[in-house]
């Protein structure tokens, strides 16, 4: 064993997270090593406050501490327009492009029957239950530009197609095979711009 049992638990640890490899575990273990305990506290305490307190909205799906999130509590927004994400991460980067005031509706994924995301794990019909309540004219898909991200659109596009509803995406300023939380904000408002009619 290279290092004493405790810091190679939380090496392994670590190396669970996404985009976290062998050496950036170390460099973030070896500098949690030099903070002081009262850092490291308030640091495992943030971790235990988050999941136990962070859920989803209960309207759209974002990440909240309260049963309905700001955005959809916000009398400022837009009620006609609707962007649809995968996931709660992505109404963040939207966010950030300072392009969108409408309201949000994560699915809760991609469409990947090999992972077990079929169409029933897909929040599609909390999607349409929210069309006449909220009087939408648009669905915007926000959707990474993958072969997933595809499926899934081609698969609420094709729910939405008795409602009557102008379903946009946008454009391909968006590399294909690119996660949507990793563009920058200058592309998401770009590709906001110039959203196209699917159809």
């Amino acid at each position: 064993m290279l290092y004493p049992r405790p810091l190679e638990a939380l090496l392994y640890e670590l190396e669970k997270l996404p985009g976290v490899g062998p050496k950036s575990a170390q460099r973030l273990a070896f500098a949690l090593l030099r903070r002081d305990a009262q850092q490291n506290d308030d640091l495992a305490g943030a971790i235990r406050d988050v999941k136990a307190k962070i859920r989803p909205c209960e309207n759209c799906g974002n990440y909240t501490d309260v049963e309905i999130c700001d955005i959809c509590a916000s009398p400022k927004r837009e009620n006609g327009l609707l962007c649809v994400v995968a996931e709660a991460r992505d109404v963040l980067a939207i966010e950030n492009s300072n392009e969108f005031f409408g309201r949000y509706h994560v699915l809760g994924g991609l469409f990947n029957p090999l992972e077990g995301v079929g169409p029933e794990q897909l929040k599609i019909s909390e999607m349409i239950g929210r069309l006449g309540p909220e009087h939408v004219e648009e669905v915007i898909l926000a959707l990474s530009p993958t072969v997933e991200g595809e499926t899934t659109g081609s698969l609420v596009a094709r729910a939405l197609e008795k409602h009557g509803v102008k379903v946009t995406q946008l454009a391909r300023g968006l590399p294909f095979g690119g996660d949507l939380d990793y563009a920058d904000q200058v592309t998401i408002a770009g590709a906001l711009r110039g959203r196209r009619e699917l159809g």
